[in-house]
C-alpha cells in the first residue's frame, strides 16, 4: 500500500525572507513585487505586517515606502543619506511563526 504524499513545507516568514522583502520594497514600493522576491504572497505579507503591528519589522515597512517615495519624487537625491531619512535605521527584524 502506498503512503499519502507529504504536503509541501509551507513557507514562512523567516528574518532572511524579511530583509528579502524589506530590500525588495525599498526598491520597488510594491507589496506585491516585494513578497514574490521573498518568495512568498502579498496577502501573507500583509498579515505577516499585522501580526507584528508596532515591531521593528512594521516600522521598517513604513520607512522602506517613505523612502521609496522621496526617490520617486527626487530620483537625483540621495535618499539614504543619513540625514535624509528622519526615522532611525530599523532594529533586527523579529521573528515570527506561521499561523
Amino acid at each position: 500500500m502506498e503512503q499519502p504524499a507529504t504536503p509541501p513545507a509551507r513557507a514562512i516568514w523567516t528574518p532572511s525572507r524579511q530583509r528579502i522583502f524589506l530590500a525588495a520594497l525599498l526598491e520597488t514600493g510594491s507589496v506585491a513585487r516585494a513578497a514574490l522576491a521573498a518568495g512568498m504572497s502579498r496577502s501573507s505579507a500583509h498579515g505577516l505586517r499585522k501580526r507584528l503591528a508596532g515591531t521593528p519589522f512594521d516600522r521598517a515597512w513604513d520607512h522602506a515606502l517613505t523612502l521609496h517615495a522621496r526617490r520617486l519624487a527626487d530620483p537625483f537625491a540621495d535618499t539614504l543619506a543619513p540625514e535624509a531619512t528622519a526615522a532611525p535605521r530599523p532594529a533586527p527584524v523579529a521573528s515570527a511563526s506561521p499561523r
